[in-house]
């Protein structure tokens, strides 16, 4: 919990640019978050919930260190893209990418969540506060295919329902799955 009110009494900053800039070098914002590592014990919780498998491509929005990213590589196979804004945490998750060996499942991009594309994913993974995730639903729906699976860590998303929440040591995950478009 106190993981929690601490990540919730973070405030958002302001907002600009997207991958293709920050490839060609213009700014960034800076961090919605500070980054707060996910448990283990969470990183697996969450891709046990999703299913992943060695055909899915997750995505993680925020994705700090990678671990998440690169946890669903070697226990799962899986392809892993993770997002970061903070150049410092590009450059340490990248660094682990090449480390943990998987450089050729996983790749880590500075760019903005809001901005990025998405659409590849079958996973979506975050570690966002409430507020965020509310911010990030409506691009979470529109880009992403019918089935894709979101799971959260700690933070719900208002009236959207999860499809599942489980309690890892005081904290809950969530997941949902993108409904069929009418």
């Amino acid at each position: 919990m106190e993981r929690r009110q601490f990540l919730a009494g973070l405030g958002a900053l302001g907002m600009s640019g997207f991958i293709g800039a920050a490839e060609q070098g213009a700014p960034l914002r800076g961090p919605d978050v500070i980054f707060v590592p996910t448990p283990n014990e969470v990183v697996d919780t969450m891709l046990r919930m999703a299913a992943v498998a060695k055909q899915d491509t997750v995505y993680d929005l925020g994705c700090g260190d990678g671990r998440i990213v690169i946890t669903a590589a070697q226990k799962y196979g899986a392809r892993g893209v993770g997002i970061d804004i903070d150049p410092e945490r590009v450059k340490e998750a990248t660094a682990n990418v090449g480390r943990a060996g998987v450089a050729d499942r996983v790749k880590i991009v500075r760019g903005d969540l809001f901005e990025s594309d998405i659409s590849a994913a079958t996973v979506v993974t975050l570690y966002l506060l409430t507020e965020l995730n509310l911010k990030v639903r409506p691009k979470l729906l529109r880009e992403l295919k019918p089935g894709t699976r979101v799971v959260s860590h700690a933070f719900a998303m208002g009236d959207w329902k999860p499809e599942r929440t489980m309690d890892v040591s005081g904290t809950s995950v969530y997941l949902w799955r993108i409904p069929p478009r009418n």
